[in-house]
């Protein structure tokens, strides 16, 4: 396949590999990981399907014989909008105003095993590695380059599922078979790290190199980025830190072909795909397209749920009204709450923070949003995010009045600067190598440079340039502060003023769903 065209192919692959596949996939009742499967198999299909997964939730374009049964596929079943849910949604950076069963779970810190998003992504997660083991079995006696290549693309896909089920549920269920008959086993958190960490380094060599191949395709970056990511966190998975591999594989990015772009907003406009700047710094995108690529996650969702009427205009229609900016991520900017300016759009909000990543509306004249969030289903308590948009940066017009063009960038170089700086501070290393990782991204934004960094700085620095990308979980995770009382914001806990959490909220449960069919998993502490 070619993958400049990947937008266009991905619905017709989607609905031609049901064929193949059969609506048994999503038969959770048996076993989210032990799907049927026939004997028809189309290579080309399947492994079209496998980046698809990415993007789409079924076999009809945004809805419609979905992949995963047992929850809605708009709302519970997209791999990114489960990612910002779970990532986003309990941490210091937004809160969401909906009821529906589940959401405020996150708010409030409290969820348990049934709650509806968790069995979702946990379920979305393990259909995906399930779609990646069935392609390994069927593919495995083919040596041809084209194969290969696509079996360590596939393979990286599979652990990048793995990577969140590790981080999110810790000791997931693990398998590389499609089997009916048999559970799979439990894995032990370090054990599924080393698991990952020896796939990675195996697969590069048979991926192509950094920004050779087509936009969307897995390529050797892919890898250096999860492997630095996953050294960042590795005394949390292992009880071991790996300070000194995480710079390693960090700098690999760095050096690579891929940059930084030039203008941070049009890393989440809808030409973000076409942007020769923007190109240069989205290693994975997770891909959707107005025309012919649909879904009510990836950016859709990013887009839809902080946009609502009366904001600048964010090119589609869908404004649903439902994430916005607690006071602790605004803070992050402006540091006296006297300082964050009410009434103004992202364009003045920049201005005010000098910072080009303040992209906030506080309302207009006549529809105003607070700083302060009282009321956690109020959206418009709280600053709007305005950061996501369908709106080109050429000004051209988008595909459709509805469904967005925008990618959204699941790894894009910045992080690389910095989880340097952060390794390089807690490896012992030299402040001025960290501070120039952060000042970089800084000279970006056009903000100050700092004169000195510490790795709550770093932290805080992260939060300014990564806000609503899926990350803030995991970093709160590895600084001690997502759970206990070392850091409180506001609504942490479920109170305005926010409380302590206990700990054991540091992963989240294995669903029940899963727990009554598998007799070979514990479930958390906690839970």
């Amino acid at each position: 396949m070619t993958f400049n065209r990947l937008k266009s192919l991905i619905p017709l692959t989607a609905i031609a590999v049901a064929c193949s596949l059969g609506s048994c996939l999503n038969d959770l009742d048996i076993s989210p990981i032990n799907p049927q499967v026939t004997e028809e198999f189309s290579q080309d299909e399947v492994y079209n399907k496998i980046y698809a997964t990415l993007s789409l939730t079924g076999q009809q374009g945004a809805a419609g014989s979905g992949d995963v049964a047992g929850v809605d596929e708009g709302s519970a079943s997209p791999f990114y909008r489960m990612i910002l849910t779970a990532y986003e949604y309990p941490t210091d950076e937004v809160i969401c105003s909906w009821t529906d069963a589940g959401i405020p779970d996150f708010y409030q810190m409290n969820w348990g095993s049934s709650n509806l998003p968790l069995t979702g992504f946990y379920s979305r997660l393990m259909y995906d590695v399930t779609l990646c083991n069935h392609f390994m079995e069927r593919t495995a006696e083919l040596t041809d380059e084209k194969t290969v290549r696509q079996r360590a693309e596939v393979r990286f896909l599979r652990a990048l599922n793995y990577y969140y089920l590790m981080d999110a549920y810790g000791n997931p269920p693990f398998t590389e078979t499609v089997s009916l008959n048999e559970a799979p086993q439990q894995i032990k958190r370090a054990d599924l790290f080393d698991y990952l960490e020896n796939e990675l380094k195996e697969i590069e060599a048979d991926l192509v190199d950094p920004r050779t191949g087509q936009f969307g395709q897995v390529d050797k970056a892919c890898t250096w980025l999860l492997l630095s990511r996953m050294y960042l966190n590795a005394e949390v998975y292992t009880g071991t830190a790996r300070w000194a591999d995480a710079i390693t594989y960090a700098q690999k990015v760095i050096s690579s072909d891929y940059g930084l772009a030039d203008t941070y907003k049009e890393l989440f406009m809808a030409d973000n795909d076409e942007n020769e700047e923007t190109l240069k710094e989205i290693i994975l995108p997770i891909r959707l397209d107005g025309a012919n690529a649909r879904s009510y996650g990836g950016a859709q969702f990013a887009i839809a749920a902080t946009h609502t009427s009366g904001m600048t205009p964010w090119g589609t229609s869908e404004g649903w009204g439902g994430v916005r900016a607690r006071k602790a991520l605004v803070n992050k900017f402006f540091p006296n709450d006297s300082d964050a300016p009410l009434g103004v759009d992202e364009t003045q909000m920049v201005a005010a923070a000098n910072d080009d990543r303040a992209l906030f509306f506080s309302g207009t004249s006549s529809d105003e949003r607070t700083l302060e969030i009282t009321k956690p289903t109020t959206f418009k308590e709280g600053f709007s995010i305005a950061k996501w948009t369908n709106v080109r940066s050429d000004g051209q017009p988008s595909h459709d009045a509805t469904w967005v063009d925008t990618d959204a960038p699941l790894f894009r170089t910045a992080e690389a600067y910095l989880t340097l700086a952060e390794a390089t501070l807690r490896n012992g290393g030299s402040q001025k190598d960290a501070l120039e990782a952060v000042n970089t991204l800084r000279r970006r934004a056009h903000a100050t440079e700092l004169q000195s960094v510490t790795l709550d700085q770093i932290l805080d620095e992260k939060a300014r340039e990564f806000y609503f990308e899926g990350q803030r979980r995991t970093d709160l995770v590895r600084y001690g502060y997502f759970t206990g009382s070392g850091y409180v914001w506001d609504w942490k806990g479920g109170t305005g003023n926010g409380t302590a959490v206990s700990s054991n909220y540091n992963l989240f449960p294995i669903p029940s769903s899963d727990m009554n069919v598998n007799g070979n998993l514990d479930q958390n502490p906690g839970y």
